[in-house]
């Protein structure tokens, strides 16, 4: 439910949240500027960063991608850690709405895993390649680091939550006793996700072992709070 790429089938249109533009370009409110713009600059910056990757790319290639000035585009954003958060927020308010989908379903675990596996699925190679070089200026970029760290966090707690429901235990709880299930569940996802394995003649085998594993742990997670 992350890491996928700013052109369709792989994520529809979700407006940048206004508090992560600039204090000025949140204010301006003409029908050129303001969120709806600022959604355009991300996604013309999104490309300049798979074009050019992650780190060359300056902030005078990406103002020249969205088609305007450096003194303009950092109106919006005004550096690549802003972009990294706006980036992240935009694919978390589509995670959102996936997890509330499956929570209130009536199988939370079956809809996880269906999920899990059309995820898996997409491959969106050039956006993954973008986040596993975004995951990689973390050592030593200590703002990208948490925000990755948010992020991660989130889906987890979301995980857990998922086999709250169907375990019956309140969502104020189920990080505790489902907390470390969630964890496994994101590292092997992330993991698959960002592996060049995944984009070679074994990735339909390696794929289906990575899902059967998955559910293994998620089963696994259910039996034992129905034994204690």
């Amino acid at each position: 439910m992350n890491e996928r790429s700013f052109t369709q089938p792989c994520r529809r249109f979700v407006p940048v949240p206004h508090e992560l533009l600039s204090t000025q370009a949140a204010r301006t409110t003409d029908g050129h500027d303001g969120p709806a713009r600022g959604d355009e600059i991300l996604t013309l910056a999104r490309h300049a960063f798979v074009e050019k990757g992650f780190d060359k790319a300056s902030m005078q290639d990406l103002a020249r991608a969205a088609g305007m000035s450096a003194g303009n585009f950092y109106r919006y954003f005004p550096s690549k850690a802003a972009i990294v958060e706006a980036l992240i927020a935009r694919d978390m308010a589509e995670i959102e709405e996936a997890f509330q989908a499956i929570v209130a379903s009536p199988d939370p675990v079956g809809g996880l895993k269906v999920a899990l596996r059309q995820e898996l699925g997409k491959g969106c190679d050039k956006d993954e390649a973008l986040w596993a070089e975004i995951a990689a200026q973390a050592p030593r970029k200590p703002e990208i680091a948490a925000l990755l760290g948010r992020m991660e966090d989130v889906i987890v707690l979301r995980v857990a939550q998922v086999l709250g429901r169907a375990a019956g235990i309140s969502d104020e709880t189920a990080m505790d006793r489902f907390g470390d299930d969630a964890r496994l569940v994101f590292i092997i996802m992330h993991g698959a996700m960002t592996s060049n394995l995944m984009r070679t003649a074994l990735a339909d085998r390696l794929t289906d072992r990575v899902l059967r594993t998955i559910d293994r742990v998620l089963d696994e997670a259910l039996a034992e709070s129905k034994e204690s």
